[in-house]
């Protein structure tokens, strides 16, 4: 006949001379581990946040400073090609002022019929090439005088006009687009003092007769001539 053993609990093995207050504060740090996670998880949230929002500034500042660069360039370049653009037309003025004696000379053979032969040629060449560059002749007779762009080096009166008039164009002027280069010089007339519509109308409201007085000059001649005599 076998004995039996008397049963018992199963208890967590413990160190010799440790009491039961042990065993539990044993157990404690796990359950102090678990409610700690989260709030070192939210702070590494926050820290991350902050990172973010520095790295955005960031971003930002570098954003501004490229776009002001970039503005800045594009305006260097559209000054450097307007400059560029007015030194061209400076030199090209330059170039032009200094050959407009000779497109005088030319002109002048011209007009007395020298301008033949070779010499002809050379000039219509000279001509064309100095159109190709942009030069442009102005000046007419006949037409009113404008002096931002006539030169008036004589003067006179008409009759036959109505406001300042370029009677005679001396030497022709030139201009390159809206620049000019050189005014027209022209001689002028103006219409001739106390010749306007007013001091014509005046002039024949006193030419013509009145019909009263013609009535009483030829009254006065019959009283003197037909009228009776008294006894």
């Amino acid at each position: 006949m076998t004995e039996e053993t008397p049963g018992f609990d199963e208890k967590p093995d413990v160190p010799s001379g440790a009491t039961s207050d042990d065993a539990a504060e044993s157990a404690a740090p796990s359950e102090k581990e678990g409610t700690a996670a989260p709030a070192g998880d939210a702070a590494q949230s926050a820290g991350l946040t902050a990172e973010l929002d520095q790295a955005r500034s960031a971003l930002a500042e570098r954003t501004a400073d490229l776009q002001r660069l970039q503005a800045e360039y594009q305006n260097y370049r559209r000054r450097v090609e307007r400059d560029r653009v007015t030194v061209k037309e400076i030199a090209t003025a330059t170039l032009l002022t200094e050959l407009l004696p000779v497109l005088d000379d030319i002109g002048r053979a011209r007009d007395h019929g020298e301008l033949v032969g070779g010499f002809k040629s050379v000039a219509e060449s000279l001509e064309t090439g100095v159109a190709k560059m942009g030069l442009q002749q102005f000046g007419k007779e006949g037409e009113p005088f404008d002096p931002t762009i006539h030169e008036a080096l004589m003067h006179s009166y008409a009759p036959d006009v109505t406001e300042t008039t370029c009677v005679a164009v001396l030497q022709p002027g030139y201009r390159i687009g809206e620049r000019t280069i050189r005014p027209a010089r022209v001689a002028v007339a103006e219409p001739q003092p106390g010749a306007g519509p007013a001091a014509k109308e005046g002039a024949d409201d006193e030419s013509e007769p009145q019909p009263g007085a013609e009535a009483g000059g030829r009254k006065a001649d019959g009283e003197e001539s037909g009228g009776p005599e008294e006894g």
